[in-house]
């Protein structure tokens, strides 16, 4: 099977995580998913594949002869797609681009705009794989699953071809935050690891942000507006004044490479009480606990304005840059540019304005770089991946697996 076939199959499946489920995996339909995937290598050879009961698919692919006792070497993708556009009754479709604007969906009147989306143009005459512009199209992270297999099946077939032992993991929950939180690393037993996650050809990633959540909660009082003078205290309207004192330029909208934010996800309220959900990035440690002791300091303010307890904050870490753990595996780093530029890519360089599964592996003892899938737009409508990407990642998957001397 082709990594496209394999691509187009997997999108038929939703497998949207949830942000507001207390279960795990967030949403059960990621399981029927990763029962599949776990068949599937089965039938490929892969005799000890299998989905746990949290929904985590796990396989072992044996070294050839001779390569046995090289460090096992492990390739991690995840299930789920975003929350942020539905996954449901995806209808992709396979287009030769021509350039200019990209119509999606003609009744609908939905197009991509090349003048909004100006990478589009390096594309130009080659296939691309989009949607109907009504869902997402789970190339994010999808495509990664579907070359990770495509790469397995093809040493499957070819014994011919060297390698060490390699682990193949597959996980839900990752757009929500979750997907290392119960990841088996002893099943796993990788000495190192690559997410294949990224987005267009090429990109490497091994420096991410700092994230941290924070939830507010502020306390109003209730009063008859016509008699509301120096008795009412409007929770909307002291929500808004939080807002307002973060600094207006520090938002996803206003800031690109390693310039951090503050990014106000959702508001809800009334008179008597509203709430805030607010995220925090920073690529630079310091910077990213400077960011935190303002949220503090606001809270602190608002307090004191209108009163103790008007303000609650709830702050919680959700992952860290992986870049300082990385520093004593950067050979991880030199084999990922190896292979890369061993299949005519040259490595895009690039810290990843988010996280992956790997950033949490890292520091839970996993040495884990990002690698690109080839895909780009994610989380959204005009969601899109060449398909000369997908293969051109199965290259680079191989080089991996069967390189020489890999430490």
């Amino acid at each position: 099977m082709t990594v496209l076939e394999r691509f187009l199959n997997y999108v038929s499946y939703d497998t949207q995580s949830s942000e507001e489920s207390d279960t795990f995996p967030s949403t059960e339909k990621q399981k029927i998913l990763g029962a599949a995937l776990a068949e599937e290598l089965k039938k490929l050879g892969l005799d000890d594949a299998r989905m746990d009961e949290n929904g985590y698919v796990y396989a072992h692919l044996p070294a050839t002869p001779g390569r046995e006792k090289e460090p096992c070497l492990g390739l991690i993708a995840h299930m789920d797609t975003s929350p942020s556009a539905s996954g449901r009754d995806v209808k992709p479709r396979v287009v030769r681009y021509q350039g200019g604007d990209l119509t999606l969906n003609q009744e609908a009147g939905i197009v991509m705009a090349l003048s909004r989306f100006p990478m589009l143009a390096k594309y130009t005459g080659q296939e691309l794989v989009v949607t109907d512009g009504t869902t997402l199209l789970g190339a994010d992270d999808k495509a990664g699953v579907a070359e990770i297999i495509t790469a397995v099946e093809h040493l499957l077939a070819h014994p011919e071809l060297s390698h060490g032992p390699v682990a193949i993991g597959f996980t839900p929950d990752e757009e929500v935050g979750q997907g290392a939180d119960r990841f088996d690393l002893k099943a796993f037993d990788a000495a190192g690891a690559y997410t294949v996650d990224g987005g267009e050809l090429g990109e490497l990633n091994y420096e991410n942000f700092n994230a941290a959540g924070a939830k507010v909660t502020v306390h109003g009082l209730s009063v008859h507006p016509g008699s509301a003078k120096d008795a009412m205290k409007n929770a909307c309207a002291i929500a808004c004044e939080f807002v307002s004192m973060l600094p207006p330029a520090e938002v996803p909208e206003h800031t690109q490479g390693r310039e951090g934010f503050y990014h106000l996800c959702d508001m809800s309220g009334d008179v008597t009480e509203a709430k805030l959900s607010v995220i925090i990035r920073d690529h630079d440690k310091e910077r990213f606990q400077a960011r935190k002791r303002m949220m503090e300091t606001i809270t602190a303010l608002l307090n004191a304005r209108h009163g103790a307890g008007t303000v609650e904050l709830a702050l919680s870490d959700s992952y860290y840059n992986m870049l300082e753990p990385l520093r004593e595996h950067m050979d991880l780093v030199e084999n990922a540019r190896a292979a890369m530029r061993q299949a005519g890519v040259e490595p895009v360089e690039e810290p990843i304005r988010g996280g992956t599964d790997g950033a949490r592996l890292t520091y839970d003892g996993l040495p884990c770089p990002n690698l690109s899938t080839g895909g780009f737009n994610f989380h959204g409508v005009y969601e899109a991946i060449p398909v000369a990407s997908m293969e051109k990642m199965v290259e680079i998957i191989l080089n991996l697996v069967t390189m020489e001397g890999r430490n």
